[in-house]
């Protein structure tokens, strides 16, 4: 079905900076012999609408600082006018909000007791879990095996120790489902629900079952940290921890989906080196280590370093930058735009062009098409030269193009970029044609000396006004590994 679909795009595109890039590698089969950095597969980051998630609170703030139409427009002021926010306001913005999920939790938690026929004493010890002073975790999804939703289960001893610290407490509120035929994630259900039971960490874990979207509101409106442990690079882009943005919650995940993009040390923390492990064991244990590692001394110290007011400003200036750099950027406005800008006006103009005149370029694209599947197998190079002229080099290139209209392709020097970035496309000059040939040329250009000759190779690609290259015409011919002999 991908297949189908990306063969009938007119673009094509990932839902996160990373996704588009694993997408390139996943798709490169159907552009064969194109570089993995051209597969026409771009990226616009998922986003999230965020007048539907922020809390009552949250709204109070933003609309104090940011104005009643803060999330219409271009919402280029946004980011500046949250920093004004003061320390204390955002502060008793995240108490207030933890106070609001915890009274929900116990609610939550007494009701689900109740339809386990637990006893009044067991039902009024649930109504008193959770304390809306602590630290509050926060990690709601589907469980499945890619979620890795357990990683923070590794050490069991080690997370209870965290957990019910006296002087620097920790809780967890937890939600789920797993699908009916996964029962790797029900069995991850049943190991946090029985480590929830626990007699020492049972006011400080509560596990909420029947997950929903009005559960998943009163989570992120309420934690202070959202944690993400999926495995890399599986989560496509993930969304969860962008609701937390609105209401100065704070990320703690995998560099996976779009936290990939959005983390900076200044607005959360993150987990991972960035690079894929695969199914590994002993990295899952790495990375478990690390998870304990930068709760212990950095998230829950943090928090629990507070000034003469009891305000922990080192946290507080956390939570504004999160909320001015991160929330305009993953705001469903922005992805809206995006959209707009980079794919849906570029759409209308190209069925705008294509109709006219009675379908005229439709019409010419398909006989363009035709053309290049008709006489691509005939298409070759012959000699290339090369010949350095002071700081520059003049490269030149024998093609021969048979019964094609030179104006159906175009001859050019390619050059990959290191750490895949950007290649070097440096169109090539039809000069003459050479002598006694059917529509063979010479093709020139000149590019600077910075680097070795060899890094470039000549190659052939289609062209024509208004297609979209590679998607409607994937054919590529290159130079065979040119000797660049000097001219003569």
């Amino acid at each position: 079905m991908a297949y189908l679909a990306i063969r009938g795009s007119g673009a094509v595109n990932g839902v996160s900076q990373l996704h588009g890039q694993v997408s390139r590698r996943i798709f490169q089969v159907l552009f064969p012999r194109w570089p993995e950095v051209e597969v026409p597969i771009t990226h616009v980051t998922n986003g999230v609408h965020m007048p539907t998630w922020d809390s009552v609170e949250a709204d109070r703030i933003w609309e104090v600082n940011c104005g009643k139409d803060r999330w219409r427009g271009t919402m280029t002021s946004l980011g500046r006018d949250i920093r004004c926010a003061t320390d204390s306001s955002l502060w008793q913005l995240r108490a207030d909000a933890r106070k609001s999920l915890i009274a929900y939790a116990r609610k939550q938690h007494v009701r689900q007791m109740a339809g386990q026929a637990a006893s009044r004493e067991e039902l009024l010890q649930a109504g008193q879990t959770l304390d809306p002073n602590a630290l509050t975790l926060g990690f709601a999804r589907r469980f499945a095996p890619y979620k890795r939703p357990n990683l923070l289960l590794h050490d069991p001893q080690r997370l209870a120790r965290i957990l019910t610290n006296r002087d620097r407490p920790v809780q967890l509120v937890l939600a789920g489902k797993a699908h009916p035929q996964d029962g790797q994630g029900q069995e991850m259900i049943r190991q946090w629900i029985d480590f929830a039971r626990g007699p020492e960490v049972c006011s400080r874990v509560v596990f909420l079952s029947d997950y929903d979207l009005l559960m998943a509101e009163h989570l992120v409106q309420g934690v202070d940290v959202w944690v993400n442990t999926p495995r890399r690079p599986w989560e496509a882009s993930g969304t969860s921890g962008m609701k937390v943005l609105v209401n100065g919650g704070l990320n703690l995940s995998e560099l996976d989906g779009w936290w990939a993009e959005a983390y900076a040390p200044e607005v959360g923390w993150a987990l991972g080196d960035g690079k894929e492990h695969g199914y590994d064991p002993a990295w899952d244990a790495a990375e478990a280590d690390a998870l304990y590692n930068l709760l212990e001394r950095e998230v829950v110290a943090e928090f629990y370093t507070r000034d003469e007011k009891g305000i922990p400003v080192g946290w507080v200036a956390r939570m504004r930058e999160s909320m001015a750099r991160l929330t305009p950027t993953f705001s469903t406005n922005r992805v809206v735009r995006q959209y707009t800008e980079e794919h849906y006006l570029l759409a209308a103009a190209n069925y705008a062009a294509r109709t006219t005149n009675h379908g005229r370029l439709g019409l010419d694209l398909l006989n363009w098409q035709q053309a290049l599947a008709k006489h691509q197998s005939t298409l070759r190079f012959g000699s290339a030269a090369m010949e350095k002229q002071g700081e520059r080099y003049l490269f030149q290139v024998q093609v021969y193009l048979n019964e094609l209209d030179p104006e159906a392709v175009k001859v050019e020097l390619y050059a990959e970029e290191p750490n895949s970035g950007t290649p070097i496309r440096q169109p090539m000059k039809r000069d003459e044609r050479l002598v006694g040939s059917e529509n063979g040329f010479l093709y020139i250009a000149e590019v600077p000396a910075n680097r070795p000759a060899t890094d470039y190779t000549p190659r052939l690609i289609p062209q024509k006004s208004g297609a979209s290259v590679p998607l409607e015409a994937v054919f590529i011919v290159w130079h065979d590994s040119p000797a660049w002999r000097r001219p003569t």
